[in-house]
């Protein structure tokens, strides 16, 4: 099969609300520098919201991590879990082709595929509700032949169970996910042979299929809000943990005052209190910076760029944007003014960036040729394409 991005593509793509936000909480168990880190949960959770990665969704991830588009299809591209392609909008089936599964009768599930749902895996029914694939081993060979059906498994399956099945999807349904032949889990058909008495106390299912049950979510498409949102990495004081917060200044011990300067302190304190003066206006909400467009350039100097991914925040695509906008060496940064700023700041994906990783005063030391901190860190650890 090709990896490659389906022909018709959507105009747009985002998050859900709780879906950005579960995204964002996964973003910060990455140190600065390594958001990347992020690409696999955050494709993951854009397919399970909607069945199948298309070029919106690949490349807003890529803006949210600061990668170049082509990174981000790299690894789409590569992992066979990730859907390139619509699929159906109740289910997308994966028959397990390996060969516990093949000799346990594999071959006549696909065959209900082919004749319930389309001749060719990958397509989408006519009714747009279903789509399927064979894929490697799923990891129930004792349980063959067996489909994953969204985020769960179906096993012991049979031409007349599958069947079934497929007609319970088609009116709406939610099936238990598990042994569809009645076996708990993987014990023998018949029951236990041995350990016994460790048979009692069990839920109807097994704890996978139990869990399903119970949420009724078998095949729902996540939004994000089914259930809370846990990033315990992050203190209560918005520090992540293993990550040193800024040290506090320490307090300056207190002179002793002279005994003279004490009394005359007290007997001021002993006088009556002046009356209160007026409580003054609260200060007005600082108005909006006007933007101005800076100074830019159509190309390099002499053809050579300076390479603005030592200022910190700025990876291999958010220099290709600051290019495109002109800017293509540090003075042009140093010299950006607060109305120039805003400018930039308004073209840009994440917002406020620039004075929150104080890119002016970093240009205007590596524009005269200085090396901050972070240059240096950088390369130090390859951690920035040269």
């Amino acid at each position: 099969m090709l990896r490659r991005l389906h022909a018709e593509q959507p105009d747009s793509f985002a998050f859900t609300p709780a879906n950005l936000a579960w995204a964002e909480g996964q973003i910060t168990k990455y140190p600065d520098g390594r958001q990347a880190s992020a690409v696999i949960p955050l494709l993951w959770r854009a397919q399970e919201q909607e069945g199948w990665l298309s070029k919106p969704a690949i490349e807003l991830i890529a803006d949210m991590l600061d990668m170049a588009y082509i990174r981000v299809l790299e690894v789409a591209s590569f992992y066979f879990m990730f859907q390139l392609q619509p699929v159906g909008s109740v289910a997308h089936i994966q028959i397990c082709g390996t060969t516990s599964c093949m000799i346990c009768g594999a071959e006549d599930l696909v065959a209900i595929c082919q004749e319930k749902i389309a001749n060719k895996p990958h397509e989408v029914s006519a009714d747009g509700k279903f789509s399927w694939e064979e894929v490697e081993c799923l990891g129930s060979c004792t349980n063959a032949p067996m489909a994953q059906i969204g985020k769960d498994y179906y096993e012991d399956l049979t031409a007349a169970s599958f069947t079934k099945l497929l007609d319970e999807l088609n009116a709406g349904n939610v099936p238990t996910p598990g042994p569809q032949n009645g076996r708990y889990s993987s014990e023998p058909l018949s029951g236990l042979t041995s350990l016994k008495d460790h048979e009692s106390g069990k839920t109807k299912y097994n704890a996978s299929a139990q869990l399903a049950s119970d949420l009724g979510d078998t095949v729902k498409r996540i939004q994000g809000d089914e259930v809370p949102l846990l990033t315990p990495w992050v203190g209560k004081d918005g520090v992540v943990a293993g990550r040193a917060a800024e040290a506090p200044t320490p307090p300056v011990p207190a002179t002793p005052k002279p005994a003279a300067k004490q009394a005359e302190e007290a007997k001021k304190a002993a006088k009556p209190a002046k009356k209160a003066a007026p409580a003054k206006k609260p200060a007005a909400a600082k108005a909006e910076v006007a933007e101005a467009e800076p100074d830019v350039l159509k190309a390099a100097r002499d053809g050579k760029a300076d390479d603005l991914k030592l200022l910190k925040g700025v990876g291999p695509k958010l220099e290709q944007t600051l290019n495109e906008l002109g800017f293509f060496h540090f003075d042009q940064v140093a010299a950006w003014t607060e109305a120039q700023v805003a400018w930039v700041d308004a073209r840009l994906t994440f917002k406020g960036r620039i004075e929150r990783d104080g890119w002016i005063e970093q240009a205007k030391k590596l524009a005269a040729g200085e090396e901050t901190e972070f240059a240096k860190r950088a390369k130090d650890e390859g951690t920035y394409d040269k």
